[in-house]
Formats: structure tokens, C-alpha cells, sequence
């Protein structure tokens, strides 16, 4: 009888052991998926924002590189302003021309948008949990830093082949460029040749450049985007803890809430409006890189600040600012309001005690769960 007892506790005992060890397995699996389901549910609305947001102000771009590129294409020193510009770019090439590189510039920013929305919140928690020193602004900026990043192996190409199809306009103005007498030519450099659409550009570009061409300016993009992409997370945070800290203050009520679709559209637009301005320089730079022709040729980026700061003082470097401005007021507005918009009415629920659990455990306690599972 005694021996019947025993078997019967040891069977109790394996019995409770396994069941603990399925459910302790189950539950790390259903966190994995959810968790795996979230970060590529970021990924996929933040391609759709960030190409929705392109699209829209894609016009406004296209002045503001216009702009910025004067210099190096044709050769002038008394260069154009936002409203000469607009009006030379509708009455050369209409209303088309204010659209050249779109395809480009959406396919770049489906990129940039899903590894920015898609990494950002994960590389918060990251850096959060990992170094607590940092928390706060500087985990958001390392955030956006990296996000930015991993989107550039796309985002840059596409970046290249955009800029050099908004600054050429039409055949006719492009070829009386190419050929104008005056420009002073670089010994043994051509400026490049026409593109009519993406694929012909980048078959272009690689034909005579090869990989490299593709990839022009990529350290002075990532020194612009880097900067912008970081700044603009931290103001967004702290925009987003300054209007719960109002919020708690002056509404009147618990009921009374700011839908988060609006609330992205005007803090997002602060966000990208501050961070572009203070980036401008970089921009200006960046953009003189990647459209460089046969002109003014540039040895490296180090070169291009100090010629552009020799020949055109700080007005050069923050020449375009207001275009620039505008243009990432109204994007990063677009792109943060449909942002929040697609999290509140396509997220589904996923089951939040699951998820705080295992969010609160420490990195020492979640190896020690994930060790009793195995």
C-alpha cells in the first residue's frame, strides 16, 4: 500500500511537473508570436505612412532640391527663391514636373517607414533595459538613429535616382543645361544623362558609375538622417508627455480625450518641422552629393561644407531651409497621424497580462524562465 502511495505522488509530481513545463512553453510561444505579430504590424504601417506621407508633399521637395542644387548643376551665382522657382518649374515642365522622382522617393520611404516605426519601439525597450542611464530622450533618439539606419541600404538609391530626376525637368531643359556653353566643365566629367523613369535611372546610374553611384553621398545621408530621424523622436516623445502632463492638468474631465489620429497630425508636424530646420545644413550638403554633375565637383563631404561655407556663407547652408521646413512639417504630420490612425483602428488585442508579465521580468529573470522551459 505504502509502495501504491509513493507511485501514486511520484506520478502526481510528473504529472504537475510536465503540465507546469507545457504551460510554462505555451506561454513563451504565444508571447513570441504576439510579440513577432506587433513588431511586423509596426513594419507594415509604417511603410503605408511613410509612403502616404511622401506622396502627398512630394511637391514641395522637389522645390526644395531644386533649390539646393542650383549651385552644382548650373554653375549661377544669383540663384532663385521658393516663388521663381515654383513658377520656372510650372511654366518649363507643368505640373508634371513638381512629381518627377515620386516613384522613387515613395519606394525609399516604404523602406525608411517600416524600419523606422517597425525598430523604434523595440530599440526604446532595448536600450532602456539594457542601459537605464540612457533612458528617457536619449533612448528615443538612439531609437530613431537606428531605425533610420537599417532603412538606408534602400532609402539611399532611391534617394539618388529622386534628386537626379527633379533636378533635370524636361529633356529640352536639361539638354541646354548639359550643353550651355558657360558651365565650366571638370576635365574628363560628364554630367549625367537624362532619366525617363526609375528602372532606366538606376540601369543608368549603375552602367556608368557602378554600385558606387548608386550609393553617393551615403555617409552624408546617414550624417543628416541620423540626427534628424533621432531629434525628431525625442521631440515627438516629449511633445507626447507634455500634452498627457495638460491633458491631466486642465481637462475637465477623464472623458474628454484628443483622438491620437489628430494628436499624431500636430505633434508629428512640430516634431519634423523643429528637426528639419536644425538639419538643414546637412541636407544641403547631402543633396549637392548625390546631384553633382560636371559643374562643381565635390571631394568628399568635407570638401562640400568647406567650399559651400567659402563660396556661399551660412545663407548656402541653410539655403532651401524654408521649403525644407514646410515640406517636413506637412510629411511627418501625414506620416505620424496615419500612423496612429492604422494602430487604433486595425490593431487587434492580443492578451496584455501575457505581455506585462513578461515585460517586467528582468533580462537575469527572463533567462532563468526561458532555462526552466528548456
Amino acid at each position: 500500500m505504502a509502495v501504491s502511495d509513493s507511485s501514486s505522488d511520484e506520478i502526481h509530481v510528473t504529472r504537475s511537473r510536465f503540465t507546469d513545463g507545457t504551460h510554462n512553453q505555451l506561454f513563451v510561444l504565444k508571447f513570441v508570436i504576439a510579440l513577432c505579430y506587433v513588431v511586423w504590424r509596426e513594419f507594415l504601417w509604417g511603410a503605408v505612412a511613410g509612403a502616404f506621407g511622401e506622396g502627398m508633399v512630394h511637391p514641395i521637395d522637389t522645390i526644395k532640391t531644386r533649390i539646393q542644387s542650383q549651385a552644382v548643376i548650373s554653375g549661377c551665382q544669383s540663384q532663385k527663391g521658393i516663388f521663381q522657382m515654383v513658377r520656372t518649374v510650372g511654366v518649363t515642365d507643368g505640373l508634371r514636373g513638381f512629381y518627377r522622382g515620386v516613384n522613387p522617393a515613395i519606394i525609399g520611404s516604404l523602406a525608411t517607414g517600416a524600419t523606422y516605426f517597425g525598430v523604434i519601439e523595440s530599440t526604446k525597450k532595448w536600450v532602456e533595459e539594457l542601459h537605464p542611464n540612457l533612458g528617457g530622450h536619449w533612448s528615443h533618439f538612439i531609437a530613431g538613429g537606428v531605425g533610420t539606419t537599417l532603412g538606408s541600404f534602400v532609402y539611399v538609391p532611391c534617394e539618388v535616382i529622386k534628386q537626379r530626376m527633379q533636378v533635370q525637368g524636361t529633356r529640352k531643359s536639361w539638354s541646354s543645361i548639359v550643353m550651355k556653353e558657360n558651365v565650366c566643365k571638370t576635365p574628363n566629367m560628364q554630367m549625367y544623362g537624362y532619366y525617363s523613369g526609375i528602372f532606366q535611372a538606376g540601369c543608368s546610374i549603375w552602367k556608368d558609375q557602378g554600385l558606387k553611384g548608386l550609393y553617393t553621398g551615403y555617409w552624408s545621408t546617414l550624417a543628416r538622417d541620423v540626427p534628424f530621424a533621432g531629434l525628431m523622436v525625442a521631440f515627438y516623445e516629449a511633445l507626447k508627455d507634455l500634452t498627457e502632463y495638460g491633458k491631466q492638468r486642465w481637462l475637465p474631465s477623464p472623458d474628454c480625450y484628443l483622438n491620437s489620429s489628430i494628436e499624431g497630425l500636430l505633434l508629428g508636424g512640430l516634431a519634423g518641422g523643429f528637426s528639419a530646420y536644425l538639419t538643414t545644413p546637412l541636407d544641403v550638403i547631402k543633396t549637392r552629393l548625390q546631384v553633382q554633375g560636371s559643374t562643381i565637383r565635390y571631394n568628399g563631404w568635407l570638401d562640400a561644407i568647406r567650399r559651400t561655407w567659402i563660396a556661399e556663407g551660412i545663407k548656402g547652408m541653410f539655403r532651401g531651409s524654408v521649403p525644407m521646413t514646410i515640406w517636413y512639417i506637412q510629411a511627418s504630420a501625414l506620416t505620424f497621424m496615419a500612423v496612429e490612425f492604422l494602430r487604433e483602428h486595425f490593431n487587434d488585442e492580443i492578451d496584455s497580462s501575457d505581455v506585462r508579465e513578461v515585460a517586467s521580468l528582468s533580462i537575469d529573470k527572463k533567462g532563468s524562465a526561458l532555462q526552466e522551459v528548456v
